[in-house]
Formats: structure tokens, C-alpha cells, sequence
């Protein structure tokens, strides 16, 4: 069945729940860890200028992983051909967010009005002038920055615990035109990803989550669907009119 209500300007917030079912884990297990590493040794600033060694090699993994076959799964590929629909017809916008390091959404959708807020894996940057750099290679600190021909420079484009995410004021002005928010695969635990959905519901949004199971803030949605994303965006997607 259709939805009644038409939309024109959709957000939608991804993060790693959308992305298990193509083969990525999850960010952190119940045990507090990532890959089987404490977040403090290989997610912040202070892990990188105490042990870059092991803080590259810990992306040259997820990396090599994310490059070893992983494919964008049915969800990814709902939310591009809604996408694709909204572009062709010019009926409206989607705005896609994403607390997501890997690159399935742009490849499900191109980069066109994808935010990824907590950085791409397959970019590495220079500590110095910021300067990106495509990156789908092991890097290490012996690497020399071709921007500023310093070794150890390089860093990965990743947004760790401690900085600021990426295109906030993107992301705000996004949120305050949004007719429908829809989070998908999200914990509900991390901010300010979290409070996204308080924001665009201020502005008069509909708010949508799906996920696997409720989020710490899932009760606060408008409306909830759970169950594996692959199954349930799709069948959302497709319910909505233009």
C-alpha cells in the first residue's frame, strides 16, 4: 500500500546496521570492542601519536576488507533507486547521512548528496594542510605526504572519538528543510548522530526508524519498523508517493 502523505525532501541517516548484512561488522560488539581492539587504541587522536604503527594497519585491514568483494547490499540499492527516482522526476530531494566509513552508498548512489560525517576509508589526508588523497593501498607512517613531502603526515580520513564530525552545517540545513527523516540501522547511542532525528522532528519532520531491533532512542520515532535491513528499507521505500 502507498503512503498517503507525499514528501519532497527526505533525509536519511545511516549507520553500520545498514552495512552488516554485506559482510561489515558492526562498529563496536557488546564488549566494548572494535575488531577485537579497544576504541582507545585505535580510534583517536591520542592512539595516533602514541602508536600509528598499529592505528595504520588497523585501517590497512578495514580496508583491505571493504575491497575484498564487499558489495552494497538490497538496502543500499533501495535507497539509490528512490534516489534515482527523486532526480529523474525532480519531484523531490534525498539527502543521504551517513556515520558510515565504507563506501557502499556512493556506490549504490553516487557521491551526489552523500554526507559521510565520520569520514571515508578509502581517503587518507595530511595532518597538515588537510589535503585528501584516494587511498586503496596499505599506508603506514613511513609514507611521504605528496602535498608537503613530509613523512608520517598521513592520516586516516576518519573522524575519531575527540573531533569534530564532518559537514555539520550541511547536515543542519538538510535537517531543517526535511519533510521526512528516516533512521536506518542506527544505535541511537552516539552523538550528535543521535540528536538528528530531535532536530528535523522540531522542524515538523516525520520521523521513520529501521532497524534490526529498537535503538536506545527507537520509542521517540513517529514510526518503527524492525527486522533485517535488506527486507525492511526496501519494503519502506517503495511504500512511500511522490
Amino acid at each position: 500500500m502507498q503512503s498517503s502523505t507525499i514528501y519532497r525532501n527526505i533525509v536519511v541517516l545511516t549507520g553500520a546496521g545498514i552495512s552488516a548484512e554485506s559482510g561489515i561488522q558492526t562498529f563496536r560488539a557488546a564488549d566494548g570492542l572494535w575488531e577485537n581492539h579497544r576504541v582507545e587504541d585505535v580510534a583517536t587522536p591520542e592512539a595516533f601519536i602514541r602508536d600509528p604503527v598499529l592505528v595504520h594497519k588497523f585501517y590497512n585491514e578495514r580496508r583491505r576488507h571493504l575491497l575484498n568483494g564487499i558489495q552494497p547490499n538490497e538496502a543500499h540499492l533501495a535507497i539509490g533507486e528512490l534516489n534515482k527516482e527523486l532526480v529523474e522526476s525532480q519531484q523531490g530531494k534525498l539527502t543521504l547521512i551517513t556515520q558510515n566509513i565504507d563506501d557502499l552508498h556512493q556506490r549504490a548512489m553516487g557521491k551526489d548528496n552523500v554526507l559521510p560525517m565520520h569520514g571515508e576509508i578509502l581517503k587518507i589526508r595530511c595532518k597538515e594542510s588537510g589535503q585528501l588523497f584516494s587511498c586503496t593501498e596499505d599506508t603506514s607512517p613511513e609514507d611521504y605526504c605528496t602535498c608537503c613531502n613530509k613523512k608520517g603526515n598521513l592520516r586516516p580520513h576518519i573522524v575519531w572519538f575527540g573531533e569534530m564530525p564532518l559537514y555539520m552545517s550541511e547536515i543542519e540545513h538538510a535537517l531543517s528543510q526535511c519533510d521526512l527523516f528516516i533512521a536506518i540501522g542506527t544505535s541511537g547511542n552516539v552523538y550528535p548522530a543521535a540528536g538528528f532525528f530531535e532536530m528535523a522532528k522540531q522542524y515538523g519532520a516525520h520521523t521513520v526508524e529501521l532497524n534490526l531491533e529498537a535503538s536506545a532512542i527507537g520509542s521517540r520515532f513517529a514510526e518503527q519498523h524492525y527486522g533485517p535491513a535488506t527486507k525492511i528499507v526496501p519494503k519502506f521505500l517503495n511504500s512511500l508517493s511522490f
